[in-house]
């Protein structure tokens, strides 16, 4: 299934936190956070202003983000939980 994402919104895959601490020590997956770093997945045409006019996304797909915990709503597609939020949600993108 394709999603192509409304207005200013984006799809985001979180990527996987490390399991591991620096010393060796292995964290279980109920006591681990939830990881606040994400995939562009899919981002929408942008948001229309005042006169109608589509603004442009500072977020393209495969953009490496960093969003709040709380941010964006769960779905499940294919088996893959995905968030979907707009723009506005994202803190920064992780440069490489």
């Amino acid at each position: 299934m394709n999603l192509r994402p409304l207005a200013d919104r984006v799809i985001v895959k979180r990527i996987e936190s490390e399991t591991k601490t620096a010393s060796g020590i292995y964290i279980p997956d109920n006591a681990a956070e939830k990881p606040d770093q994400g995939e562009v997945l899919a981002v929408g045409p942008g948001k229309k202003n005042d006169k109608g006019e589509l603004g442009a996304m500072s977020v393209k797909v495969g953009d490496r983000v960093l969003f709040g915990k709380y941010s964006g709503q769960t779905v499940k597609v294919d088996g893959d939980e995905l968030l979907v939020m707009k723009e506005d949600d994202l803190f920064a993108i992780v440069e490489k």
